[in-house]
């Protein structure tokens, strides 16, 4: 970031925020926290590429963020796909001219069980596109964002980062990896004015964790030992996406943010 823009701020942390002139491309976009994050960027004035697997999917909460004022655009894409990447990204261009924010949110858990008897092609899987997808849409945005000199790419890691949760280690290793790569991109493109964080929710209720917030004995864990003493909403991710996604954030990279209503003081379950 300009450090002139940022000074011309005179100190109006309000203005910071504002998303005006910004595109955004959010993966995974069609429910849960990636929708949530689609949101609150356009209502911070971005406009927004929100996107998914199934394009009915994300053209209804394209049309939801229209209908409030906002402005969006749906495209279908699955992040496993390399082609698929590359017509993201085109297409990002080709509608709104720019692309200056990235959140990779887009993720999988195909498998729950012990680490030794996962298969190999879910293994492999759950690595492409919990990872390397991650890498190569990352590298693909960063080549637009070095042209403009500024950048902000979020990556979607998880508090099953920091240790191994029940039954979801190969989840939990590609995130914690996910980790690394996150402070890798923010060490190589700092001088080229793009930020990279990461943040890590704890149980959020979304479809993606039913399997966990289904399971009576792991909701009276988290009501009698997380000090927040419930789990969380979709909607409490996306503020600290605005802010890592804003000149607010302008100082922050490199970092993995836990959101987790205090669940890591607990210990693993």
């Amino acid at each position: 970031m300009n450090l002139d823009r940022l000074m011309s701020f005179e100190n109006n942390i309000r203005d910071r925020f504002n998303l005006e002139g910004r595109v955004a491309v959010i993966t995974g976009a069609s429910k849960g926290i990636g929708a949530a994050i689609a949101k609150g960027l356009a209502e911070f004035g971005a406009s927004v590429v929100v996107s998914s697997r199934k394009l009915e999917a994300v053209e209804a909460v394209a049309e939801e963020i229209r209908s409030a004022g906002g402005k969006a655009h749906a495209e279908a894409c699955h992040v496993g796909d390399p082609l698929a990447r590359k017509e993201l990204i085109t297409n990002t261009l080709n509608h709104f001219g720019s692309l200056d924010i990235l959140v990779n949110n887009a993720a999988i858990n195909p498998y729950y069980g012990p680490f030794d008897t996962i298969s190999d092609e879910a293994f492999y899987k759950t690595f492409q596109v919990n990872l390397d997808a991650v890498r190569a849409l990352s590298n693909l945005a960063a080549s637009h964002m070095k042209k403009e000199k500024w950048g902000s790419i979020i990556h979607l890691s998880s508090i099953e980062s920091f240790h191994p949760g029940k039954g979801m280690g190969v989840y939990s290793l590609t995130k914690a990896t996910l980790n690394m790569l996150t402070m890798t991109q923010a060490k190589e493109w700092g001088r080229e004015g793009i930020r990279v964080n990461a943040i890590a929710p704890g149980l959020i209720e979304t479809k993606f964790s039913a399997a966990l917030t289904d399971n009576a004995s792991i909701m009276r864990h988290i009501e009698e030992n997380v000090p927040a003493g419930r789990v969380g909403q979709p909607e409490e991710i996306a503020g600290l996406a605005v802010f890592l996604a804003s000149d607010a954030g302008s100082y922050c990279t490199g970092s993995i943010y836990t959101v987790d209503g205090g669940f890591m003081l607990t210990g693993a379950l």
